[in-house]
Formats: C-alpha cells, structure tokens, sequence
C-alpha cells in the first residue's frame, strides 16, 4: 500500500507513517499564483491501496479542495483503491437543515469527495453518527476513547470519577467513555443555547459534589460550552474538572478563554495540526492518535476488522 498526506496535518501523517514503517509517497503540492492547488504525484501508484492523509480542518476549504485533487490526481494515475483518510471531516456540524433555506453541507462534502474518486473513507469521531449514510462508499468511524480512558487511568488514577456530557447530545459518546473507566457515574449538563456561539448552562443532572469531573466532546471550537459547563461543576461542589475533546477547533480566543477558566486541563487529540496555537499553552495538552489511525489503516489494507479495535 502507499500513504500519502496533504498539507493540513503533516506531523499526523508522519506519525502514522512511522508506526506502518511506511515512507510518505512523494507528492508536490502547490498554489500558482492565483492561489489554484496543483498536485503531482511523483511515485507510480498503479494498482496499488492509497491511502490518503488530509484533515479538513482550517483552512477548511483550502484543505478540502486538496483532498479532492490528490484524490483525483490518484485515480487518474490509476491507483487500484483509494481511501480517503480524515481524522477530522469538516463542516460535520451542518449534518441537518436548522431552519428553512439551509443547506446540509455534510452530505454535500460526502458527494464530493465520493465523486471526486474515493473508494472509502476513515474518520475519527464524527460529529454525528448519521453522516456515515450520507457517503456512498464504504465508511469507518474510529472512536478517540480507547486513547482518552488510557490517559486518564494514567495521570488520574485514584481520583473519584464522573465522566460528564456537556450537552444532552452527547450522552452517547459520555456513556462510551464512562463504560471504560470501570463503569464511572455519569452526569449531564443542560444548556440553553440564547444564539450561535454562545451557550448558557441551565442545570447540572447528576450529583457532582466532591467528584472529579470529566468532561467529553468530539470538536472543542470557541470552548464557550466547555468553560461554562466547567464553571457550573464548580458551582456545583465538583472537586476538579478536566476536558477531553477529539477535535481542537480552538478558533478565535479558545486558547485564552480556557486558560482563564475553571478548567484544570484541556487535552485534545493531533487530528488537527494547530500545535502552534497551544504550544505556549500550559492549560493545553496533546493525545496522539497516529497509532490508532495506522492499526486501521493496516487493517483496512489487510482486510480484517477494524470494529474489534474498539473492544
């Protein structure tokens, strides 16, 4: 097989390459002047399993129309199967219509890259379970707790834990972690959301007195939600509250608005390249998930499974 990376999260996709003991495949990929991208592939990949390395993370469309012309790029060169590789897929968050007029941009993303010639795709933690029927090719959605549960038994250990939801929404994936911390209690917040970007915390459900709270979400963006559920922890007798989220958006003033917050510590995963944002940041902290792409991306090119990596 061959792995190849765009340019959106270059430490990730050498990481990954490390762990298969598999060279990056030479590729040039660049702007003209006008900005256009330009891709060459400089190794044949003619029948081979591509696999290919890019987050659509910011610059959003900057780093998708890369993907769709690497992919492109690929299946011109006649590559056999070709797997698109997102450890974080953007515009996850406009999964459904919120009102009249609007689109559903995650399925359009899917056509594109459907039709621009993937033969399936690999995330990680997308943001809603439904977009893996909004792709026509096969999808896997990898799950960031295994890595999540391991460093929290690492650094925690000892502590009296409650994995919390910061909305309701994310039960699920709060239920998934707490199952692998010894079946640690679980608490929700509810929020009202007032308007886009800002979040109002209601009521805590489930008694957090004294506990050492950890709070779980797939994609950490302006940290609004996160700050302010931490602060109603607080409020309500919790003894500590640590956050772990997959996806560190952090856009804006996150960095600065969770080092002034309630929080103990974010940890986030690599599935976006921004460690320059937060390699300042004492607040901030980094999970690799390289090995947990790879052992997939090995699977996935030896045909076994990839859902008993989760059990």
């Amino acid at each position: 097989m061959k792995l190849i990376a765009g340019n959106s999260n270059l430490p990730l996709a050498q990481a990954i390459s490390g762990y298969l003991e598999i060279p990056l495949t030479e590729a040039n990929v660049r702007r003209f002047a006008d900005e256009e991208i330009f891709v060459e592939v400089l190794e044949n990949v003619r029948g081979e399993d591509v696999f290919v390395i890019q987050s659509t993370s910011y610059p959003a469309n900057d780093n998708l129309m890369e993907l769709l012309i690497m992919v492109d790029a690929l299946k011109r060169a006649s590559a056999r199967r070709i797997t698109a590789v997102l450890p974080y897929f953007g515009y996850a968050r406009q999964d459904r219509k919120p009102g009249p007029r609007t689109p559903i941009s995650a399925k359009l993303v899917a056509n594109l890259v459907t039709k621009a010639g993937a033969d399936r795709v690999l995330s990680v933690d997308l943001h809603a379970g439904q977009i893996q029927g909004f792709f026509d090719i096969p999808t896997d959605n990898l799950f960031a707790a295994p890595v999540m549960s391991a460093d929290v038994k690492s650094r925690y250990m000892g502590k009296d834990w409650m994995v919390v939801s910061p909305d309701v929404g994310g039960v699920v994936r709060a239920r998934a972690l707490a199952k692998r911390l010894d079946n640690a209690p679980l608490a929700i917040v509810d929020k009202r959301r007032e308007r886009a970007g800002e979040s109002e915390v209601m009521n805590i459900i489930g008694d957090v007195s004294g506990r050492f709270c950890i709070l779980i979400d797939d994609i950490v963006d302006s940290a609004g939600t996160l700050c302010n559920a931490a602060a109603a922890l607080k409020e309500a007798g919790a003894e500590d509250v640590v956050a772990y989220c997959t996806h560190g958006v952090l856009s804006g003033g996150a960095v600065s608005r969770v080092e002034s917050s309630v929080l103990k510590e974010l940890i986030i995963t690599d599935s976006i390249g921004n460690h320059a944002v937060i390699a300042d940041s004492p607040h901030i902290r980094h999970l690799t998930i390289a090995p947990l792409i790879a052992e997939a991306i090995r699977r996935i090119a030896d045909e076994s499974s990839v859902s008993s990596l989760f059990d």
